[in-house]
């Protein structure tokens, strides 16, 4: 099922959202670097539900476990094994999903693949599925902030038709964007968002939202000249999340509106090679060169709403399915911790690629 992401440093995600755990193991992590489960679990916290009105109600505490590779506070060099305990699942409010289809879930596609399907709650198709994520992508950022001091801050930058103000890089912290309930920097903005999430769980509906990704102190070299292009790479990745429908890096769709005299950045030298302006967004031919990392990943409405919705059955009948179970109102508001960890899986896996190759 295509569980594993990365080439040396490696995470295969295991577990269902209605199982008894979820888990993630993480191979290729050099040893010697400092590792606890607090480290892990300040970022599954940032991820976890039921952390208000604008999240799921779903209550769970995701509190990780270590089970293997670390020892006295580091790392070993073996396998790294996490677990995460299930505790509040509702399985029976997936009873009719057992013979209806949800409407823009993965019931049907799944079916049509495999000829079955865990339906407690999309079982591998939930974004529940992401706690390995975030999980292995602790160790990730604990590799990078070592060797190159790598940052990485993701925020909420739209929901619907509101958008948040474009600000500088100096402009954007982890504590605005944590202060935020909707995790948007911007506080007029973070408010119209909350309003407009609430509008739609008032009336039974979702909303979509898009989240930006800062990444700063990217070592440069990063990324092959073809197929595992460093764009293509985090595209790859950012897709991968529940419920992502599109993903942009630097100018991205603008781009294709630019003339070349507006797109291209001009480069200096100060100390070392800079550019001047980031439409390129930290990657030229696939490879990253030293500035930011600014990418867009764009998330569709949440799927399952509190309205009847007209579908069919495993047997072709046609129907109508009030979908139960506890769901957020907005999915990004709890991505940008999943993107964050996401492109900190591409860059430690690319950075001990170029350590293996270069003199």
């Amino acid at each position: 099922m295509s569980s594993t992401f990365g080439k040396l440093f490696t995470v295969t995600t295991w577990g269902e959202s209605h199982g008894p755990a979820i888990g993630a193991v993480v191979d290729g992590c050099p040893a010697g670097i400092p590792l606890s489960e607090a480290d892990v679990q300040e970022f599954l916290d940032r991820r976890r539900p039921g952390q208000g009105a604008v999240t799921t109600a779903r209550n769970e505490k995701d509190q990780v476990k270590i089970l293997s590779g670390v020892f006295e506070g580091k790392t070993t060099g073996t396998p790294i094994s996490f677990v995460v305990f299930n505790e509040d699942q509702h399985s029976a409010d997936y009873s009719d999903v057992q013979k209806w289809y949800r409407p823009s879930h993965a019931d049907l596609s799944y079916d049509l693949k495999y000829g079955f399907r865990d339906y407690r709650g999309g079982g591998r198709s939930s974004a529940r599925e992401t706690i390995g994520r975030v999980a292995a992508g602790a160790v990730a950022r604990k590799l990078l902030e070592k060797v190159a001091g790598t940052e990485f801050l993701a925020w909420v930058s739209s929901v619907g038709n509101v958008d948040c103000p474009a600000m500088t890089t100096d402009e954007i912290s982890r504590e605005a964007i944590e202060a935020s309930a909707v995790r948007c920097p911007d506080k007029d903005a973070s408010a119209q968002m909350e309003a407009a999430i609430l509008d739609a769980k008032k009336n039974a509906d979702s909303i979509g939202g898009v989240v930006s990704l800062l990444v700063k102190n990217v070592p440069a070299g990063l990324g092959e000249p073809v197929f595992d292009r460093l764009d293509a790479l985090l595209a790859q990745a950012m897709l991968s999340i529940p419920a992502s429908k599109g993903f942009e890096i630097g100018s991205g769709f603008a781009a294709a509106r630019m003339k070349g005299s507006e797109h291209n950045d001009e480069i200096f030298f100060d100390d070392a090679f800079h550019t001047r302006t980031n439409n390129a967004g930290g990657s030229v031919g696939g490879i990253s060169n030293g500035e930011n990392i600014f990418c867009r990943i764009a998330f569709k409405p949440t799927a399952t709403i509190a309205q009847s919705q007209k579908t069919a059955s495993r047997d072709g009948e046609k129907g109508e399915l009030l979908a139960k179970g506890r769901h957020d109102p907005c999915v990004a508001v709890r991505a940008p911790v999943i993107v964050e960890s996401m492109a900190a899986l591409v860059l430690a896996d690319l950075y001990l690629q170029q350590k293996r190759q270069s003199l």
